[in-house]
């Protein structure tokens, strides 16, 4: 079976979550539930000044565009394209383009998963960027944005620095 990627899909202004609930019923009705596995209308929270008061909502990120993760073939090419309110997907002609995971990592979409070699407590060094040769104590490690906060000493004093796992090892 060919790996599904995620592509971007054209939509009438909107009709995002209509062509979602759309392309979910035809999965339904088709059992296309291995070939297109997710759709989605990607929001973002935005607090709003109205009379005076703040309120959050959710907006649509990108008005106008559905994500779809799929594997890409005529069937399901047909079945996505040919559904009321898709206008086409994302790409040159009507070759559909898969999102990079560059692109789809700001989205949320897909988080790598990092395995690191220290845990809070553990004496790193840092092997890259500003930090380059510092030694530091692990005070806290955040998976999720792929940091980890550690002690430097500045000025005599301990100064918490958060730093990307890529530039960190273990001292040894």
């Amino acid at each position: 079976m060919a790996e599904a990627n995620w592509y971007v899909v054209h939509t009438y202004s909107g009709y995002e979550n209509k062509v979602k609930a759309n392309i979910e019923k035809t999965i339904e009705n088709r059992n296309l539930q291995e070939e297109i596995l997710e759709v989605r209308v990607p929001m973002q929270d935005v607090t709003e000044m109205k009379n005076g008061t703040r309120k959050t909502v959710q907006k649509k990120m990108f008005p106008g565009y559905v994500l779809i993760n799929m594997v890409m073939n005529d069937d399901t090419w047909y079945v996505v394209r040919n559904t009321r309110g898709v206008t086409g997907f994302v790409g040159p002609g009507s070759k559909p383009v898969p999102l990079t995971e560059a692109e789809m990592k700001p989205l949320g979409i897909k988080v790598d998963n990092v395995t690191i070699d220290f845990n809070e407590g553990d004496t790193i060094v840092v092997v890259a960027g500003a930090w380059k040769n510092t030694v530091g104590i692990v005070q806290k490690i955040d998976v999720s944005k792929q940091t980890a906060t550690i002690n430097v000493d500045m000025f005599g004093r301990d100064t918490p620095v958060e730093i990307s796992f890529a530039e960190v090892r273990k001292f040894n």
